[in-house]
């Protein structure tokens, strides 16, 4: 598939450029600052063009150009993909934003196509190359640095064991039966016990609290019982299935793909299993790095942040730095529960080699507290550290600190990273990832981050002249 852009203007273009419709003020300083800094564009060509033996052959599918503003419009209006193609198909302003013009825009698919090629490093080194960029245009000085962190959920159900045992049988059956409408003879030999494990499973989840104490310990054995079976079933099934001989290339290709499908989610349930009989029948408590909170996103985390009207999250701890002009400088998605100290020195690593110097305000919450980050701020160069005491008797010296004009507007400072985070959730589609898969969702978060670097840099560029801009660039 072709990805070289052939932008060639029609003449309903022309005559519709000759109207004066404009873009969007921030969109417009998006187009101006993306075509100031072309090199941008080349991070994405070469996730685009990868596997490809010869790029400029073949149809034109969507060029890096179209992929990169039509990723940036996504996450700026929060659209979905269908959405997406409907919005740029029926605007002619956004027509021209993505750079389809009059030509056809394609369909929500080729979207999805082109966005999934994209990878994490891809969305690290956009941001990077825009920070820099905003440094270089003079429009962050690095002085200020703000830094927090949040979670971004997993598209997972809350995960129970009755319910997680009732997803590993469900899905095992549906593949099992797609297995059999590839294989010439069928499959043989397999129960379909989906609607005993839903009984069960509908049982324990009805259950009370003082129900559970006395009645759920046999239902669970019933339902670990059948998934066990199901899961035998599936090996036994799969095994004949690789023997089975005397078919095509491509149905080979199939059966091949569904026995590793099948494969893998026979390993979750065997997790799921373990951790169910071991917390609900020994009574053990199973560690958290030891626990499947969903057979579908396997990489989801659980988090506890102390929250009351959330006290349990499932997915992905972020950690983000902000500048005092809103540009996000660093975003790092992390596994497991870390404590926020743990980032204190490596954020003042990250400043240094983005700005060349340390930040003359340092500001978080008390959550990132210690006396090895407050000295870290201090060989570091921080002017102000501006981090309240978490527990313990406060000195009269650290009472006093805490107590001073310069203290309390450097934590007022820091509260702008709670609307940071809002607006990423609720305006740049970061709440809740609904890609599959760890690298999709570091992928979201990626360009949730840029979009909104973009916008302020937009924002910010206004006074900039655009001779200045492109010196600059």
């Amino acid at each position: 598939m072709s990805r070289v852009l052939e932008h060639q203007l029609s003449f309903a273009d022309l005559e519709l450029r000759l109207l004066g419709l404009q873009l969007d003020p921030t969109l417009r300083g998006i187009v101006d600052f993306l075509d100031d800094h072309p090199a941008l564009v080349e991070h994405v060509r070469g996730d685009l063009e990868r596997g490809l033996k010869n790029p400029t052959v073949g149809r034109n599918g969507i060029s890096p150009e179209q992929t990169l503003r039509s990723l940036l419009l996504m996450r700026v209006k929060n659209w979905d993909y269908r959405e997406l193609r409907e919005r740029i198909n029926d605007g002619y302003t956004l027509r021209g934003f993505t750079l389809f013009d009059s030509h056809k825009v394609p369909f929500h698919d080729a979207f999805n196509r082109a966005f999934m090629r994209l990878t994490p490093d891809t969305m690290e080194s956009l941001n990077q190359a825009v920070v820099q960029a905003a440094v270089q245009l003079g429009l962050e000085d690095g002085k200020k640095l703000r830094v927090d962190t949040t979670v971004v959920e997993t598209n997972i159900h809350y995960p129970t064991d009755a319910t997680l045992l009732w997803d590993v049988v469900r899905t095992l059956t549906r593949l099992v039966g797609e297995l059999h409408e590839q294989l010439p003879k069928g499959v043989k030999g397999f129960t379909n016990r989906t609607k005993s494990a839903r009984r069960r499973m509908q049982v324990l989840e009805r259950m009370s609290a003082s129900q559970r104490k006395q009645q759920q310990t046999p239902k669970y054995r019933e339902l670990l019982s059948i998934t066990a079976t199901v899961v035998a079933d599936v090996r036994r099934v799969a095994a004949n299935a690789q023997r089975v001989k005397k078919v095509d290339v491509l149905t080979a290709a199939k059966i091949k793909a569904s026995c590793q499908q099948l494969g893998h989610y026979c390993e979750l349930a065997d997790q799921v299993i373990d951790q169910t009989r071991r917390r609900v029948l020994e009574g053990e408590q199973v560690p958290t790095e030891e626990k499947v909170y969903s057979i579908f996103e396997p990489h989801t985390d659980l988090i506890k942040r102390g929250k009351k009207l959330k006290p349990v999250e499932f997915g992905h701890k972020i950690f983000l730095a902000e500048s005092a002009h809103g540009l996000i400088t660093h975003y790092q998605v992390l596994t497991g529960n870390p404590s926020d100290m743990d980032h204190v020195e490596a954020s003042l690593e990250r400043h240094k080699k983005t700005f060349g110097c340390a930040p003359d305000l340092y500001a978080a919450d008390r959550g990132f507290y210690s006396l090895e980050n407050l000295e870290a701020c201090r060989t570091a160069g921080v002017t102000q550290e501006c981090i309240p005491q978490c527990g313990g008797t406060k000195s009269a010296d650290r009472e006093a600190i805490e107590r001073s004009a310069a203290f309390k507007k450097g934590q007022r400072f820091r509260v702008g990273i709670e609307g940071r985070i809002s607006v990423l959730f609720r305006g740049r589609g970061m709440k809740r990832c609904l890609g599959s898969g760890r690298e999709r969702f570091e992928v979201l978060v990626g360009a949730a981050v840029l979009a909104n670097n973009l916008m302020k840099i937009a924002g910010l560029m206004k006074g900039v002249k655009p001779s200045a801009r492109r010196n600059a660039a």
